[in-house]
């Protein structure tokens, strides 16, 4: 169950699930039916699997629709993180870029973000590199740019310009408070 929460919206295809914990597909099957029986039946839990097109994620209980609405209407559910914000940022000036180049800039996994920014239509994906695993290639989106109330990247601030505060900050500090 690991892994479904952690891929997040994407889900994870019946193969790569079935290659990642080393069983064949027919063990990967039973399991699958286990958990999907456990969550189904269990009254406190929020959650259920779904099977989309042979890709496994997930999702919300229907009966919690109405909270759920609730939720995202009253606004609690608007903000972005810091982690999120970061990663925002890294799409919005080095697009189209894989979750592994922003995983490089960051050092830290960032696929929760990317799963939170993709699902609230700040970022989407455009493609596949052309490497090995044909990972995803993220850019931002129209809505991005309306959510920012700006025409394109170029009324980004630059980010030379942030570099060289960062250089001046680090240069004033003497070490004497």
């Amino acid at each position: 169950m690991a892994l479904l929460f952690v891929a997040g919206d994407q889900g994870i295809k019946e193969h790569d699930l079935a290659q990642l914990l080393e069983i064949d597909s027919a063990a990967l099957r039973q399991n699958i039916e286990q958990l999907e029986i456990k969550l189904d039946s269990d009254e406190n839990s929020g959650i259920k699997l779904a099977n989309f097109n042979s890709q496994y994620k997930l999702i919300t209980k229907s009966v919690y629709s109405d909270v759920l609405t609730k939720y995202f209407k009253s606004g609690l559910g608007t903000k972005l993180s810091q982690a999120a914000l970061e990663v925002l940022s890294i799409v919005a000036y080095r697009q189209p870029i894989t979750r592994i180049e922003i995983d490089d800039i960051r050092g830290v996994q960032s696929s929760g973000s990317i799963n939170t920014l993709l699902a609230r239509n700040l970022i989407k994906e455009d493609g596949k590199k052309n490497v090995p695993g044909h990972p995803n290639l993220y850019v931002v989106t129209d809505y991005f740019f309306d959510y920012f109330g700006i025409k394109n990247l170029k009324e980004l601030p630059e980010i030379e310009k942030f570099e060289n505060d960062e250089t001046e900050n680090i240069g004033d500090f003497d070490g004497k408070n």
